[in-house]
């Protein structure tokens, strides 16, 4: 016997309309569509995006700009700006959420487990004690106990306090 799990905010990878290219590079290209794609902040290094499949709710992404697979080319002052902006990043998610921790991560390459291998970014994950139960461990499902539009507010309200 199979068992499914309805999760109606998927349907939008699903049914949308699919990016051609590099969807990083879409985004970062498109910044008059900012409020559409999610965007938290932008400046001329990189941006911040939530993550539209996160792991827990307010996961999040710093991209930059430049399309690159490969992080040991990235420019330095990039990766600088883009450690920076994970320390700034951090605070955010413990004060908008009350995260209690935060993994930080990359995956480099699709080898490295990257789902978009050909544009590098770096993910910010809140988490909470106990916020790993039977329905991942077991069910191997995730629960996004919150409205992601709701989350994506409430973070990019408290950008300007913090970047």
């Amino acid at each position: 016997m199979e068992d499914i799990l309805y999760a109606p905010w998927r349907d939008e990878y699903v049914t949308n309309e699919r990016i051609d290219g590099c969807v990083f590079c879409h985004i970062s290209t498109h910044a008059k569509d900012d409020e559409e794609l999610h965007v938290l902040y932008r400046d001329e290094h990189c941006f911040m995006v939530m993550n539209r499949y996160p792991y827990t709710p307010g996961h999040f992404m710093i991209i930059p700009h430049a399309h690159t697979d490969k992080l040991e080319e990235l420019d330095p002052e990039v990766w600088l700006h883009m450690s920076a902006l994970a320390q700034k990043g951090v605070a955010l998610l413990k004060e908008a959420l009350n995260a209690q921790g935060v993994n930080i991560g990359m995956n480099l390459g699709k080898a490295g487990g990257a789902g978009i291998a050909e544009h590098i970014h770096m993910h910010l994950v809140p988490r909470w004690e106990r916020d790993t139960n039977f329905i991942t461990a077991i069910g191997q499902n995730r629960v996004y106990s919150t409205d992601f539009d709701k989350i994506y507010k409430k973070i990019k309200s408290l950008i300007p306090k913090y970047i």
